[in-house]
């Protein structure tokens, strides 16, 4: 059963001394899971899977949420999801959120209604920032605001500066690299559900067609 949670920097602990690290690696020994079935349910290496755990590194929120669905749990027992109730965001007033501050930092863009689809984010990565290689379900589209990324493919890396975009399948491997001394930002908008806001609709749908009791 999970503790209850606090927002700190946006990860979630169930008390002052717990780091997503160890909330993560406590829920995968409750299902009695290895590294190995972790790493290869979320498609990520078992290295990754291990430095996430010992808090070495800090997974993108894409990473996150294919964890999260291998340990069978909400995305935002982990995470302090943003909130999505406005079709309308403010530059001034969008709130930044991360998984680790010394990392990737985002900006929520997109709305929460029913059957949305499209699950868009502002993604601010510092100098030398490089995320984990990830396969996934979907697609995604990278479209550079300010700075320079190296974004790589199954192996093929590509330089994307600003106003330059990609757009692919989620399937192909995929990472990014901030290649330069600057900081970079890039608007990322996935088809996969990293806000975890299906499965709550979905949940919402099975509890409404059983009843309370069904």
């Amino acid at each position: 059963m999970a503790t209850a949670a606090t927002a700190v920097d946006g990860v979630r602990t169930g008390g002052p001394a717990e780091t997503l690290g160890s909330r993560l690696r406590r829920r995968r020994r409750e299902l009695g899971l290895t590294l190995q079935q972790v790493g290869d349910g979320a498609k990520l290496s078992v290295g990754f899977i291990s430095q996430v755990e010992r808090d070495l590194t800090s997974p993108s929120l894409s990473s996150l949420a294919a964890i999260s669905r291998v340990l069978q749990a909400h995305i935002s027992e982990f995470f302090a999801i943003p909130g999505g109730a406005s079709l309308t965001t403010r530059a001034r007033t969008r709130g930044h959120y991360s998984l680790d501050e010394r990392n990737t930092d985002y900006e929520r863009v997109t709305a929460n209604f029913p059957g949305h689809v499209l699950n868009g984010v502002i993604m601010h990565e510092p100098p030398g920032y490089r995320s984990e290689p990830i396969r996934h379900e979907g697609e995604e589209f990278f479209f550079v605001l300010s700075g320079s990324i190296t974004v790589e493919l199954d192996g093929k890396a590509t330089i994307l500066n600003t106003g330059d975009s990609i757009h692919f399948r989620s399937n192909r491997e995929h990472s990014t690299w901030n290649h330069t001394a600057d900081p970079a930002s890039v608007l990322v908008v996935v088809t996969m559900d990293i806000f975890g806001e299906a499965d709550t609709e979905k949940m919402g749908r099975i509890y409404h067609d059983s009843g309370p009791g069904g």
